[in-house]
């Protein structure tokens, strides 16, 4: 997004900013890990840790990528910095700012699964910017590798996304990234390719993407694409310099989005290395740097030339499609594990998570203490309060919902594109499971190896929840993918979960004889000795209401003697619900208490008597 073009362009031949995109879990991180390992980044004697990207407590313990982040490799005399981007489309906003600094892109597809909806969504966008693509088969080594189809179904997604002459012809890079290994060579379904590194790769990334380009006699541009933070320099900027050069230490205008224009010094400069960030005295046309000294600098704004600033455009990002709402915790255990309490402090929490993060917003409720957080998808909206639940917050969250658009006087919601590969015994199952959540069919195909690929489109409120059913009825062993695909006509009203729920009718720590005779009523959530409260959810009640129970109630005792002794009390063990999983068990009337120790189901409204008030109103 560079100011209109003159005929004097120039270009950098020393630098190539490339950006890895993929679907979740085919293998980005580790290729990158790759190419740092053999362009000598490393020394001799550092200790590597894998997924060495993966910057974040939560992306190791997930696998997935959550933050896009940049490095820097040396091929030959060429720098390539490298922006790996996350494949999740709950992450969407990461993506377009990683592309908004890039110049092309390495697209990356596992050589059995084959392109996934999050590949359409993250190709899409690349397409979008027109950058040239390379793609990369990855993991042809996999014993169920099928490179052929593969590249077939990738030109067809190409074909499918109108993509022009120009841009499908693009080359093609076999590759075992966990090996290191990289070929232009197609080798045999389950072979590693013949090259023994990735030089193949980097040959082809040097001839396919273009040089930054600049114009030589436009003033200083300087698109903020990111924000990072550093306990020594405060509040980082990150930066795409698009046009003329900037020094440490010099004056520039900060031209924000608003319009307004403030002048600032720039104290310090950073530039990617390897994993580090090192000082540097100026930077030209295509690096990627950091800035330091400029405390309220936020994404999208630019960093201009002070006589003659000339703004970028502000990057824009997909509206978003989830809601839920995240307030102070008010339940009778409250404050007992977590630190962080009170409403200003959660308020203050959220603010600074919309500095760094463009695409999620924080709107007010009809109550002080709860505000309503709209995001991309329920993932997203989940690894913010698992955040927040680390830095020992207590909240109350709210079950996901929609958020609906008015069109020509009609209420529209959104559709997600759903991928499902599941052993075809289910085919019928799951034909059932979705027609329950008004799904239309796409897309049905048998691969032949008693696996099938089903592809629906299904309105965004059908899949709050799914994904917890979708694993019981498979069994564990179906793989399921959606992506945002566009806003329809309100699909009328969804049946939602099929159960009721188990709710404590009292205060006290759970026995092991009164949760014996509650299991067989349906699935338990607590173990013995767990402190309860009234109105908290214990259990999955296998009939479609919700049923009081008492799950404190002690065994009578008495001073006869029995012939038999007290037999032992055999209890099916509890299931415990993660955060994601609690936040899609939940109906209209449930909430989630997320504390730093514990994540418990309860009722909106706690005694039994206010809910029956609730059901009356509503009837």
């Amino acid at each position: 997004m560079s100011a209109p073009e003159r005929p004097t362009v120039s270009t950098r031949a020393d630098l190539r900013n490339v950006a890895i995109i993929a679907h979740v879990d085919h293998g980005k991180t580790t290729l990158v890990d790759a190419m740092l390992r053999q362009s000598g980044a490393f020394g001799e004697h550092a200790e590597l840790t894998d997924r060495v990207m993966d910057s974040m407590d939560l992306e190791r313990e997930k696998g997935i990528t959550i933050l896009a982040k940049n490095t820097a490799v040396r091929y030959g005399d060429i720098t390539v910095n490298i922006i790996d981007t996350p494949g999740h489309a709950d992450f969407g906003g990461e993506v377009e700012r990683g592309l908004s600094m890039v110049d092309g892109v390495v697209l990356l597809v596992d050589a059995s699964e084959g392109p996934l909806p999050q590949t359409r969504f993250v190709l899409r966008k690349a397409l979008a910017k027109r950058l040239p693509v390379v793609l990369l088969i990855n993991k042809v080594d996999r014993s169920d590798a099928r490179i052929a189809e593969v590249v077939d179904e990738t030109y067809e997604l190409f074909l499918d996304l109108d993509a022009d002459e120009e841009q499908i012809d693009f080359p093609i890079v076999y590759c075992n990234a966990k090996a290191g290994r990289a070929s232009t060579t197609r080798p045999e379904d389950g072979v590693s390719p013949d090259s023994p590194d990735l030089k193949p790769l980097f040959d082809v990334l040097l001839e396919t993407v273009p040089a930054p380009s600049f114009d030589p006699d436009a003033p200083l541009q300087a698109l903020v694409t990111n924000l990072d933070a550093s306990p020594y320099l405060g509040r980082l900027a990150l930066c795409r310099v698009h046009n003329g050069t900037i020094r440490r230490g010099q004056q520039a205008m900060l031209c924000r989005a608003d319009g307004t224009q403030q002048r600032v010094k720039i104290s310090e400069m950073l530039i990617a290395q390897a994993l580090d960030r090192v000082p540097a005295e100026e930077a030209g046309p295509g690096d990627i740097i950091a800035v330091a000294g400029i405390p309220d600098i936020t994404i999208g704004e630019t960093l201009a030339d002070v006589e003659d600033p000339r703004p970028l455009p502000v990057i824009t990002v997909d509206e978003p499609s989830i809601s839920m709402t995240i307030g102070i915790n008010t339940s009778p255990l409250a404050g007992r594990s977590g630190k962080k309490l009170t409403a200003r402090l959660v308020k203050n929490r959220l603010d600074a998570e919309l500095v760094g993060n463009v695409s999620i917003r924080v709107l007010p409720t009809e109550r002080p203490d709860t505000w309503e957080v709209q995001g991309r998808g329920e993932l997203q909206l989940a690894v913010l309060v698992e955040l927040m639940r680390r830095e020992e917050f207590e909240l109350t969250v709210g079950k996901p919902q929609v958020v609906t658009r008015v069109v020509d006087g009609k209420v529209h919601e959104p559709v997600e594109r759903l991928t499902i590969d599941a052993p075809e015994e289910f085919l019928g199952t799951l034909t059932q499971l979705l027609a329950l959540r008004k799904a239309r069919v796409e897309q049905m195909i048998n691969h032949g190896t008693g696996w099938i690929r089903l592809e629906y489109l299904v309105p965004a409120r059908g899949l709050i929840g799914f994904r917890t059913e979708f694993l019981t009825e498979t069994r564990g062993t179906g793989l399921l993918h959606h992506v945002f695909e566009g806003y329809e006509p309100w699909f009328g009203e969804l049946r939602t979960r099929a159960t009721g729920s188990m709710v404590a009718d009292r205060s006290g720590p759970t026995t092991a004889y009164a949760l014996f005779n509650l299991q067989e009523r349906g699935t338990m959530f607590v173990g013995p000795t767990i402190e309860v409260y009234e109105g908290m959810i214990v259990g999955e009640n296998s009939r479609a209401d919700d049923m009081d129970v008492n799950p404190t109630k002690e065994k009578k005792l008495t001073n006869m003697r029995s012939s038999t002794g007290d037999e032992l009390v055999r209890l099916t063990p509890h299931r415990v619900l993660t955060l994601e999983q609690a936040l899609e068990f939940c109906r209209e009337d449930e909430c989630v208490e997320v504390t730093p120790g514990f994540v418990r189901m309860r009722k909106v409204a706690l005694t039994a008597g206010e809910r029956e008030k609730l059901r009356s109103r509503r009837r």
